[in-house]
This record gives structure tokens, C-alpha cells and sequence, in this order.
């Protein structure tokens, strides 16, 4: 039985698909057919915890704290400035990423291979030297560890926020599990496999970290001015919002972004919750795509 007002699909339906072409691209029902459709094993059975962390909408919030946090590797940021393009085309490295996450998580395993080969390769070519003169390499190991660990970290303070289904105990281990199969794949050789190993990892990079004027000034596009249409600013400025507050203490005051905490609490996480419940009603199966055969949501990383 359908309980939804007369029209309220073709609504949803609309919000979704606009939602859908911004994060997957123009390539992106084609790319969930073969991600999903082509037989084959995958790294990932339909029961690991991976798998409903990358298919929520909490994704949103902590795809936003992961880039920040990740900026506060000096190097890390240095080689995201020079080289990514993501502020002349950020909705196309957006795109990418989520393609990425989505044939990794869900794709055969010879797919997820592939991806990973694909990355490594670009890695291989982006070198150069800080504004204070530290060289840098994107396939550095250690440089590849800290991107994966601060990604694991704010995935999974994301979901557990704001998912619509947090994991227990040993689903947050086998999360970080998980996303060390990745890893290793992707060039670092010994990633963290629990909760434990991910927070003792974290600890040992604070020495490195330190909020750079490049890092500053891509928080503030990214909060402030981001590549959003109007009629979206204030459902991105929740998620903004929510993206700030999963950030230790420490990396907010690096970046100079104000913490209330009893804002947080009033304001911040109902705001947020209510904005990923909207995403994840958007973007959920149709029932023409259910009776078709399709499962899961419409989120980039599970529907790319």
C-alpha cells in the first residue's frame, strides 16, 4: 500500500534524480547497471558493514569532515591544491570519488581491482614541493595511510551520528576492516583494522598536522561558499554544520570554525539528522526501480 499524498513520488522522484545527477554525473545510471548488474564475486558480501555505511545519506556529512580533516596533513593539502582541480571542477572530482567508493564497495572484485590500479597510476604522477619546501608524493605510503585513516575515521562518526542504522561494536571493527581491504589495494601496506588500531593510527600522525593557509581557505569554500545552488544552501549549511561537529576539538581550532556544543546539541544534530532523512527519502529505490530488481538507496556510494 502506497502512503504517500498523491503526487508525493513523482516529487521525491524529481528531488532524487537532480541529487543523483549532481553526485554520480551524467554517467551515472549506466555506471549503477554495470556496478551492480555484472555477475561476478565482490570484496564485499551484501551482510559487511562497509556496505551500509557507503549506501546511507550520512555519507554526505562525513564526506564533508573527511576533507577537512585530511586538509590538515600539510603534504596531503599541498598535493590536493596543486593537483586535484577540485574548486574548477569539484562536482566532477565529486563524481569520481563517488564512482570510486561505489565500484569498490559494491562492484566484482576484477572492477574494484581495476579502480584501484586507476588510482595508483594518477598518484604515481602527482609530486611537487610545499610553499615552505617539503616535497611531497601522492603514493607516498605514509601520505596514502593518513588520507585512508582520516576518510575511515569521519565515514564512520558520520554514521554512527547520523545513519539510519549505526553498527554495533563489531560492526564498527569490521568497518574499519573492511575499508583496510581497500586500502592495501590502493598502496598502504599495513592500514588498521579495528577501532582501536584507527584511533591509535589517528594519534600518531597530531605531530604532523597543522592547519596551512591553503587548508583555511579551502574550509572556507567548502562552508561558505560552496558550489551549491541558492535553493540548496540551507540543507548544505545542516550538512556543513554537521560535518564541523564530528571534527576533534583540536582540528576545529586549527581551522579557526567556531564549536558551540550546546548548539550542537539543540540545533546542530537535529538539523542534520533531519537533513539525511530527507537525502536518504529522496534518495531511496522507486518502486518501478524495486520491481525492476534494484536494491539499496540512491546514495553516491551505493548507487553511483
Amino acid at each position: 500500500m502506497n502512503l504517500l499524498p498523491p503526487g508525493a513520488s513523482t516529487v521525491r522522484d524529481r528531488i532524487g534524480a537532480a541529487i543523483f545527477t549532481r553526485v554520480a554525473g551524467p554517467d551515472g545510471p549506466r555506471n549503477r547497471a554495470r556496478i551492480h548488474g555484472t555477475p561476478g564475486p565482490r570484496w564485499f558480501g551484501p551482510d559487511r558493514p562497509v556496505r551500509r555505511v557507503h549506501g546511507d545519506a550520512s555519507m554526505f556529512i562525513g564526506g564533508l569532515s573527511a576533507l577537512l580533516l585530511q586538509s590538515l596533513h600539510p603534504l596531503a593539502m599541498a598535493a590536493v591544491a596543486a593537483h586535484s582541480g577540485f574548486r574548477g571542477d569539484p562536482w566532477g572530482r565529486l563524481q569520481r570519488t563517488s564512482t570510486f567508493l561505489a565500484v569498490t564497495t559494491y562492484g566484482t572484485a576484477d572492477s574494484a581491482r581495476a579502480a584501484c590500479e586507476r588510482v595508483s597510476a594518477v598518484h604515481g604522477t602527482v609530486r611537487g614541493t610545499t610553499p615552505d619546501g617539503l616535497p611531497y608524493a601522492a603514493s607516498d605510503p605514509h601520505l596514502l595511510c593518513w588520507v585512508h585513516v582520516a576518510e575511515v575515521d569521519t565515514f564512520l562518526r558520520a554514521h554512527q551520528a547520523y545513519g539510519a542504522h549505526p553498527l554495533d561494536d563489531e560492526g564498527c571493527d569490521g568497518y574499519v576492516a573492511d575499508m583496510a581491504r581497500i586500502a592495501r589495494e590502493l598502496g598502504v601496506p599495513d592500514p588498521p583494522t579495528d577501532r582501536t588500531g584507527l584511533t591509535e593510527r589517528l594519534a600518531a600522525y597530531r605531530g604532523e598536522l597543522r592547519a596551512t593557509a591553503e587548508a583555511r581557505s579551502t574550509a572556507r569554500y567548502l562552508l561558505l561558499n560552496p558550489p551549491v545552488p541558492l535553493v540548496a544552501r540551507l540543507p548544505y549549511g545542516a550538512l556543513a554544520a554537521g560535518a564541523v561537529s564530528l571534527l576533534p576539538d583540536w582540528a576545529s581550532r586549527e581551522l579557526r570554525l567556531p564549536r558551540l556544543p550546546v548548539a550542537e546539541d539543540l540545533c546542530v544534530r537535529p538539523l542534520g539528522t533531519a537533513v539525511t532523512a530527507g537525502l536518504r527519502w529522496a534518495l531511496s529505490p522507486t518502486r518501478a526501480a524495486v520491481a525492476a530488481g534494484e536494491t539499496g538507496s540512491r546514495v553516491a556510494g551505493d548507487t553511483p
